[in-house]
């Protein structure tokens, strides 16, 4: 009887096959590699290494990009306002100002409306040609990473925002600042915020509609029929749609949203108008982007053909600063493999809008509509996200200064009788060595308290040190009403080290709180990030669906909710509309049952 082939031989075919099928694997991996290394104008060292050290390491190094631009989706997916994270972090841009990494890491996430920089002019968004030139930040975000605890926050600045350092000339929108350039935009943010920055990464308009198109696009329910004018967005009829990149853009750049209210308002450009325009829009980008999470989740990213054409649809989109390696990537990616989204604090900065007919007046100038950030509830939410007491600074972990220890002026720049030396006999009382009390022409017909502070801006190239920033924070935690801080030494009074511009609707923080509020309750869907193990194949395998639900309570200061002039202030998470687009069902015949 013929004798077949030995178990020996056998098994030695199957190793052959293995080890081909693991070579084609290594190859598509080398070559995306490759692509990456190009794009980035890197060249590897020539001396030669052995061959399968030189393939684990760009393994590693290929997979831990790609693998921290999902992590990063899949944490601040909850949260970004206009735009999906994922892919390489691969065009290099140098940015001023930022700090060197501490106990813990700031990246701040921006997504920019540029269309001069887009690959291919869309007229649907408005061309470079037709002079929309403006470049302008829809989304200002950080995202703060505790190496120690394993912990993740994330904070969302509104775009229209208004602080005192905007531009290099004075104040503006936060939006407004990236026309100057990231740099700064970062110093905007650690100035009037005191937030240190350590990276930055850049998205646009680009970047978002590829991912989604590279995923085949996202299912979502709309419960009413909506409409907005200016990001094309168009639903006539409630129901769950699919949309491709496009489509997406136009659900999350949505600002100037109509509802069908009454079935028998048949012509669009007579549906209801939404408020709170951009709050809302974030509102709405929040659940576009955990039901886009949904969908990395569920397709999975193992498959080396679905890595490199998810990457390459990103090659060359995204800006990160020079400073921001390959290897911190990969360390952040590992060091935060097991962070659950579902523990993550994911808040919008609060604001309260200004009710102004004709525009936000400031210096004989309309800034259009604005928003100015509400306290206490602003600051208090900085150190809770990035783990600081109400007596440290989270920009250095440093204590505050004593009250005592620092000079505090006050100036009237709203116009209110006798308001500066109100605020003054109250900083008084709280133990703070008011120098003087004086005046100054209000900036317009409202305004916005600012606590002004002098000594060195953020150098370029070395940590900022700066104490009237540690006094200005010091004042901050006292104050309630629309106010931010401002770095500015010509309007700090000379002899005191900080200045306080006093302004409309601000009131000191009593001792013991007799603050209304307003409580919202909001549950959430997110995604635990998974193990990094065997970073992308493991990412897509063990990602699981979990809920939170977290109650936010918005303090309405007295000041702000008896002026006229001023809204409601904003909840940091706010829940769904009725009219807001949200997650389908498994069927796709409605939509998901409420977690």
């Amino acid at each position: 009887m013929p004798s077949g082939p030995s178990d020996d031989s056998r098994s030695r075919s199957r190793n052959a096959e293995q080890r081909a099928a693991g070579l084609a694997n290594s190859h598509r991996l080398a070559a995306l590699g490759q692509a990456i290394d190009e794009k980035t104008g890197v060249r590897r060292p020539s001396r030669r290494r052995p061959k399968r050290v030189r393939s684990r390491r760009r393994k590693i190094v290929v997979r831990g990009a790609i693998s921290l631009g999902v992590v990063l989706v899949l944490l601040i997916g909850a949260v970004v306002g206009d735009y999906y994270y994922l892919g390489s972090l691969l065009h290099r841009q140098h940015v001023g100002h930022l700090q060197s990494e501490g106990s813990s890491v700031n990246i701040l996430l921006i997504g920019s409306t540029t269309r001069c920089g887009l690959k291919v002019q869309n007229q649907a968004y408005g061309t470079c040609a037709e002079g929309v030139t403006g470049v302008n930040s829809d989304i200002d975000m950080v995202v703060h990473l505790d190496p120690a605890t394993h912990s993740v926050s994330l904070l969302s600045i509104p775009r229209d925002t208004f602080v005192p350092n905007a531009r290099t000339t004075g104040a503006n929108k936060i939006d407004a600042a990236l026309y100057q350039g990231p740099t700064q935009l970062v110093a905007a943010i650690e100035e009037d915020f005191g937030i240190p920055i350590n990276h930055y990464v850049e998205l646009n308009f680009d970047t978002f509609a590829a991912v989604v198109n590279a995923l085949g696009g996202v299912r979502m329910y709309f419960p009413m029929p909506v409409f907005d004018a200016y990001s094309g967005l168009y639903v006539p009829h409630p129901g769950c749609l699919l949309l491709d990149g496009y489509r997406a853009l136009q659900v999350v750049r949505a600002r100037h949203l109509q509802i069908q209210t009454n079935p028998a308002v048949t012509n669009r450009v007579d549906w209801t108008y939404e408020a709170l325009s951009d709050i809302a829009r974030i509102r709405r980008t929040h659940e576009f982007l955990r039901v886009l999470a949904a969908k990395v989740s569920a397709r999975g990213l193992g498959n080396p053909l679905t890595d490199q054409s998810i990457a390459s649809s990103v090659l060359g989109d995204l800006t990160v600063d020079t400073g921001f390696s390959e290897g911190t990537m990969v360390s952040l990616a590992r060091t935060f493999a097991h962070t659950n989204i579902a523990n993550v604090a994911q808040e919008t900065f609060p604001v309260v809008g200004v009710n102004s007919p004709n525009g936000y007046q400031y210096e004989g100038y309309s800034y259009g509509s604005i928003v100015f950030p509400v306290e206490p509830t602003g600051y208090s939410l900085i150190d809770q996200l990035f783990g600081a007491s109400i007596d440290m600074s989270p920009f250095t972990n440093h204590a505050l200064p004593a009250p005592s220890t620092f000079k505090v002026s006050i100036e009237n720049g709203s116009g209110i009788t006798n308001q500066a030396g109100t605020i003054a006999a109250g900083l008084k009382a709280k133990g703070y060595d008011v120098s003087s009390v004086g005046n100054r022409t209000p900036t317009g017909p409202i305004t916005e308290t600012v606590v002004w502070y002098g000594g060195t801006p953020p150098p370029d190239h070395t940590d900022w040190k700066n104490p009237g920033l540690e006094a200005a924070q010091s004042v901050m935690s006292q104050i309630e009403g629309p106010a931010i801080m401002g770095y500015d030494p010509s309007l700090v009074t000379p002899g005191a080290l900080v200045t306080v511009q006093t302004g409309t609707g601000l009131t000191l923080k009593p001792t013991v709180s007799t603050t209304t509020s307003t409580t919202t309750t909001h549950t959430s869907a997110y995604h635990s990030v998974p193990s990094l193990a065997s970073l992308i194949v493991e990412l897509a395998a063990s990602s699981s669906l979990s809920t939170s639900t977290t109650t936010t309570t918005v303090p309405d200061p007295s000041g702000i909710a008896s002026n006229p002039n001023l809204g409601i202030p904003s909840a940091t998470n706010p829940a769904l509309k009725p009219w807001d687009p949200r997650a389908c069902n498994a069927a796709g015949t409605g939509p998901a049952p409420t977690p």
